[in-house]
C-alpha cells in the first residue's frame, strides 16, 4: 500500500511539475502578447498623431484657399450695392437676378455672377486636385407664398428652381465643373434677414 501510495505521490509530482512548466509557458506568452499590445498601443497611439497633425494641416490648407477665395470675391464684389457680405457668404438681391416669382434669370448680361465665376475659376487653378472643395448656392425666399397658379408649389420650390438656375449659368456660361456646385433651396424656412417687416422681406 505504501509502495501504490509512494508512486501516485510521485505522478502527482510530475503532473504539478508540467503544470508549472505549462503555467510559466503561458505566463511567457502573456508576458510577449503584453509586449507586444504595448509596442501595438504606442504604434496606434503614434499614426493618431501623425493622423491628427495631417488632418490639421489639411483643415490649415483648406482655410486657406477657402480665405482666399472670399478674400478675392470681397475685393471683387464690395463695390456692388446689389450684393451684401454676411459672414462667409454673399448675399444677392433675387429682385437683380429673377422677376417677381419666377426662376430664370434676367434676359441680358449677368455681371455679379459672371465676376463670382471668374474668381472660382481662377481659384480652381491654385487649389490642389486631390482637395474636395464645392461652392454651394443657396436659394432663400421670404415668408409670402406664391401666387395661385404659379409654376410652383411652395417657396421652397422656389428656391430651390433659383438656386438651379444660377449653378447652371455658372456651368453652361463659364464652364465651371458641375461636381463643384451644389444647389440648394431653403425657401422661407431659414431666412437671410428674419425680421418682420416689409423691408426685410
Amino acid at each position: 500500500v505504501s509502495q501504490r501510495a509512494m508512486s501516485q505521490v510521485e505522478l502527482l509530482n510530475q503532473q504539478i511539475s508540467a503544470l508549472r512548466n505549462q503555467i510559466a509557458a503561458l505566463e511567457g506568452a502573456l508576458e510577449l502578447s503584453e509586449a507586444r499590445d504595448r509596442e501595438a498601443n504606442v504604434k496606434i497611439a503614434d499614426l493618431g498623431r501623425r493622423l491628427n497633425v495631417a488632418l490639421a494641416q489639411r483643415v490649415q490648407e483648406l482655410n486657406r484657399y477657402r480665405s482666399d477665395f472670399f478674400g478675392r470675391l470681397r475685393e471683387i464684389l464690395s463695390d456692388r450695392e446689389n450684393i451684401r457680405i454676411v459672414g462667409d457668404r454673399f448675399v444677392f438681391q433675387s429682385e437683380v437676378l429673377f422677376p417677381l416669382g419666377s426662376a430664370e434669370l434676367r434676359e441680358g448680361p449677368q455681371p455679379e455672377l459672371d465676376r463670382v465665376a471668374a474668381a472660382v475659376l481662377e481659384l480652381a487653378q491654385e487649389i490642389p486636385p486631390d482637395i474636395a472643395w464645392v461652392l454651394r448656392v443657396d436659394g432663400h425666399t421670404d415668408d409670402v407664398p406664391v401666387r395661385p397658379g404659379s409654376a410652383f408649389a411652395d417657396n421652397w420650390e422656389l428656391s430651390q428652381a433659383r438656386a438651379l438656375s444660377v449653378v447652371r449659368y455658372l456651368v453652361n456660361a463659364h464652364g465651371i465643373p458641375p461636381g463643384r456646385l451644389s444647389a440648394n433651396g431653403f425657401g422661407e424656412f431659414q431666412p437671410v434677414n428674419p425680421a418682420d417687416t416689409p423691408d426685410a422681406r
